[in-house]
């Protein structure tokens, strides 16, 4: 049987991006890149802001209502869906709810060959990338780093934190059948 979907948790500025570009580069078939920041982006500006949608501290907090909840639960069920029409999806994602966010990604991929992967970055590590790149709320990364894969069981580990994104990405196509 062969891998229909590879789910990409870690936190905030941990590198995930960057190894899904390199993924598609390196796998033979092609592979759709999906993601929470797709999700959000396709979400109306109110959304954003408000308590029923996602709202970002100015300490990095994220807090999503259930709006958002409704929003994501539908999300889920698609890209699933898309899965088992045939496209091949990488799914990058923060598990801000930790094994509980995992299990909701479980149920809607029931009966699919997943490939699991945890990225993992050092809090400092994560916090430089974060300010260098400007678009991120500080504080963020720092604040996800251990908490999205507390209780989370994956196939696959690899760490940003002195790894190029390349050689995560040639790491998770081996395992890759």
């Amino acid at each position: 049987m062969t891998t229909e979907v590879i789910v990409v948790n870690g936190g905030s500025s941990s590198g995930k991006s960057g190894i899904i570009r390199c993924l598609q580069a390196v796998l033979p078939d092609p592979w759709l890149a999906l993601g929470t920041d797709t999700l959000i982006e396709a979400m109306p500006a109110s959304m954003k802001a408000s308590g029923g949608g996602i709202e970002l501290a100015a300490d990095g907090e994220v807090s999503v209502g259930p709006e958002f909840r409704t929003l994501e639960a539908a999300w889920i069920e698609g890209v699933a869906a898309m899965a088992r029409a045939g496209a091949r999806v990488v799914v990058d994602e923060v598990f801000l709810g930790g094994p509980y966010s995992q299990q909701r990604w479980q149920k809607a991929l029931g009966g699919l060959r997943v490939l699991w992967v945890g990225v993992r970055c050092d809090a400092a590590v994560a916090a430089d990338r974060e300010a260098a790149r400007g678009d991120r709320t500080a504080g963020m990364a720092a604040s996800q780093a251990e908490s999205v894969h507390e209780g989370v069981v994956y196939d696959l580990e690899v760490d940003t934190t002195h790894a190029e994104s390349m050689a995560c990405a040639r790491a998770v196509a081996a395992h890759v059948t």
